[in-house]
């Protein structure tokens, strides 16, 4: 069945003839956020430990999480020997360039990487920092992953963003300028949003020059300060079902430019960083089949009511 949306899972394989599987590195790096720079505390969502293996914790090197992670992904995936280092945990640009450049060639020295991943916040980029991954890129596969979250300034002060959405443009822009390939991140059912709302930053990411989008509905992380706003105000907050996520997220893809790569629509945390799994444990593959389905079942594609 042909894909009736952009599917980022063959663009390694088109670009580079082979699949590139991420190993999820820790570094150790913070948010300014959390250490006061701007903020303490950080996301009101965030537990790190949530979505990252085992493997990847900060108080191994760099080489050996690479190696463990290799390890990790060769039972499921067993015709990849090319990597990406994922620097996920937290802001992997909040040091200073020679910081970022010690753990990034760390990374780059294993034979099995062929690039980074590069997770952060929009706030926490700067020309010296974007020069080098210019520089960088022109032997290596770099991407530039931001966590911008929603749309909205009301929303992003409400969950201790520390930044606005003028913010996350300015970043995207000038990586863009600059040729890096880039994606970013978006919470879908963040408190306060409607569904309305959320339909409606779909002509918003339209204007950003990105490249790849991933998205995830809002999951309630046992002992953040998310999960007792939701005890106090439940009202603010909308609850999924997996039907209608899917249903909702069919909606959102028809307004979307068509070719921005979906890297991810759903996930799916352990289950004991959670009070309970309405959606049951379901695999990334099987949101996968049902989006399709549904895709399918209503003859409709990405971009379908997309306007320039």
């Amino acid at each position: 069945m042909e894909k009736r949306y952009n599917s980022f899972t063959g663009y390694f394989r088109e670009k580079y003839g082979c699949r590139l599987q991420k190993i999820v590195i820790d570094a150790g790096f913070t948010c300014p956020n959390r250490d006061g720079r701007v903020g303490t505390g950080g996301c009101t969502y965030c537990n790190n430990a949530a979505f990252h293996p085992n493997y990847s914790t900060p108080d191994k090197p760099v080489l050996q999480q690479i190696e463990e992670g290799i390890e990790f992904h060769k039972g499921r995936y067993r015709n990849t020997h090319d990597y990406l280092a994922y620097f996920q945990s937290f802001s992997n640009t909040y040091a200073p360039l020679e910081v970022l450049r010690k753990f990034y060639g760390q990374a780059l020295e294993h034979p099995s990487v062929r690039g980074i991943v590069v997770g952060t916040r929009p706030d926490c980029i700067d020309d010296e920092k974007l020069d080098y991954f210019q520089a960088l890129s022109k032997d290596k596969v770099v991407i530039i992953e931001y966590g911008i979250e929603s749309c909205y300034d009301k929303t992003l002060q409400r969950i201790n963003r520390g930044h606005d959405f003028a913010a996350a443009v300015k970043a995207v822009e000038a990586t863009a300028a600059r040729g890096i390939f880039q994606g970013a991140h978006f919470i879908m059912g963040l408190p306060g949003e409607s569904r309305e709302e959320l339909i409606g930053m779909a002509p918003i990411i339209n204007n950003l020059p990105l490249n790849t989008l991933k998205f995830h509905q809002l999951q309630i992380i046992k002992g953040t300060a998310m999960e007792r706003e939701y005890e106090r105000v439940p009202e603010d907050f909308i609850s999924f079902t997996l039907d209608g996520y899917v249903d909702f997220f069919v909606d959102f893809l028809e307004y979307l430019r068509p070719d921005l790569y979906i890297e991810r629509f759903a996930g799916e945390v352990p289950p004991r960083f959670v009070n309970h799994t309405p959606w049951g444990l379901i695999r990334n593959t099987e949101l996968l089949r049902l989006l399709d389905k549904r895709l399918q079942e209503r003859d409709t594609y990405q971009g379908r009511l997309y306007k320039k």
